[in-house]
């Protein structure tokens, strides 16, 4: 791709938004007992509809222990991507690693930058505190606050759950979750639930099934046994999708459903 080409990507999709910011945070890599990547400069990209990406600075990285592959894949905003496997500590990762060598003019601080695949490498780490998942996006906020607005939730006609003592957790861009105490869920309905899922804001998360009115509607109800060290409001309470049951309300008020990746 020659030099000073335009993104065609953005003249189709007007709205696409690929931003990118120096992190303020020292980001390490490691894999096959190597740190691989450790730099206070890495940017942050956030694109939409994908998860925040860490893209790492050549220099601050052990390109050394980095070998070119054939493969490459084409984006319409950013350009050509390259791809090198990491062999380090007697381990091997292929195609773990990507980059823009050559990226359209409006991604051009890509250029001499690298980023990793999450799940190809062994640890990340924000300072000294090891992260989960995917970059956090240093502009989402989660808030859990306490209410006495009483809550109750109906799923196969019947009411599974009902309380005064909810915490709310209002999270960036998706609907307001009401996490109730289990002793106000009627939980001789639940079943342990066979999905798993972990938020690099919230932590690891563990899944019940319930079972109401002749029906089975799987992992419908989820919670944080041990959340993360920000969101002790929320250890060992019970969740229910909002999107998957018959109601939920607040104050007697139905809320309204919205359409999310879970509905």
């Amino acid at each position: 791709m020659p030099d000073g080409v335009n993104a065609p990507g953005f003249q189709s999709h007007p709205g696409y938004e690929v931003n990118m910011e120096i992190s303020p945070r020292r980001v390490r890599v490691e894999f096959g007992g190597e740190v691989i990547a450790d730099s206070l400069k890495t940017l942050l990209v956030r694109e939409t509809k994908h998860v925040p990406v860490y893209y790492f600075p050549k220099p601050d990285v052990r390109m050394d222990l980095l070998s070119p592959t054939g493969h490459s894949t084409h984006c319409p905003f950013k350009g050509d991507a390259s791809y090198w496997t990491i062999d380090a500590g007697g381990e091997t990762s292929e195609n773990a690693v990507w980059g823009y060598e050559d990226p359209f003019v409006e991604c051009a601080r890509l250029k001499d930058h690298v980023a990793f695949y999450w799940n190809k490498v062994d640890r990340w780490y924000e300072e000294d505190d090891e992260i989960f998942v995917h970059a956090r996006d240093p502009y989402k906020r989660i808030d859990v606050v306490r209410s006495s607005r009483p809550v109750k939730v109906i799923l196969g006609g019947e009411t599974v759950a009902e309380s005064a003592n909810a915490r709310f957790l209002f999270e960036t861009g998706l609907p307001t979750r009401y996490y109730l105490p289990p002793g106000d869920v009627r939980t001789e309905l639940l079943t342990p639930g066979d999905a798993a899922s972990s938020c690099p804001y919230k932590g690891d998360a563990v899944y019940w099934t319930a079972a109401v009115g002749g029906r089975v509607f799987e992992n419908i109800v989820w919670g944080y046994p041990e959340p993360v060290p920000e969101m002790p409001r929320i250890k060992g309470l019970m969740c229910f999708f909002n999107e998957k049951v018959d109601d939920i309300q607040v104050g007697g008020v139905s809320i309204e459903k919205v359409e999310t990746p879970w509905s």
